[in-house]
């Protein structure tokens, strides 16, 4: 297969095995949905969607969220981790917004990673899925895949991965495409549960290899 006829393949399994794409991260407007992905850097949705409701009942808009100290925002987002600079950086950007943004999330990159704990990732999802800006965010899972299914060289960057990525595949399929990536990520492609040969995909995209495809951590 050419990388062309691997992209194809992987849209078209991928568009079989999930045809809807709901959002992982549990929210009801660009704010909440913002505290989540920035909540969601080295934990899991499931962990962040069992703390946010605790945080929500307490604030879930910037102006809420400034009246709370940063020891009580601390106390709720601790079992996240990185908990002392999550709870500075949700506090600092409720800040921002209020001061700058008449409490809206801004609706560009580059003011979205102007804000406190806000990276290229982080503005990309809200981006995408607050806003329907078509973005291809890339994470461990999708750094991971792209590297064994060959759309991406081994050892590519988060960077190149992005890049390659948006090259590959049409404008209108980023937002649907990451999503997908990223399910079939966590359900049969996991960084110990395949070897890049064992899943489905991996062993079409890779026909014939004999040796476990080695990829570098996002």
């Amino acid at each position: 297969m050419t990388r062309s006829e691997r992209g194809t393949y992987v849209e078209e399994k991928l568009a079989k095995l999930y045809p809807e794409t709901p959002i992982p991260l549990d929210h009801s407007d660009p704010y909440t949905l913002l505290i989540a992905v920035l909540l969601s850097a080295q934990c899991t949705d499931k962990r962040v969607n069992l703390v946010t409701p605790g945080l929500w009942a307490k604030a879930s808009t910037p102006q809420g969220m400034v009246k709370l100290s940063l020891e009580e925002i601390n106390g709720v987002v601790r079992p996240c981790g990185l908990a002392p600079r999550k709870a500075q950086a949700i506090r600092g950007l409720s800040e921002i917004l209020l001061a700058e943004h008449a409490g809206e999330v801004p609706q560009t990159f580059e003011a979205l990673e102007a804000l406190p704990g806000v990276g290229h990732k982080t503005a990309s999802v809200v981006m995408a899925q607050a806003f329907g800006v078509p973005t291809f965010p890339v994470d461990t899972h999708i750094h991971r895949l792209a590297q064994r299914w060959r759309l991406t060289p081994a050892g590519a960057t988060v960077q190149r991965v992005e890049k390659d990525l948006k090259r590959l595949f049409s404008r209108g399929e980023w937002n649907k495409l990451h999503l997908r990536i990223i399910f079939y990520g966590r359900e049969f492609c996991s960084a110990r549960g395949c070897d890049g040969m064992t899943c489905e995909i991996c062993s079409t995209v890779n026909a014939g290899r004999r040796r476990a495809v080695r990829v570098t951590r996002a």
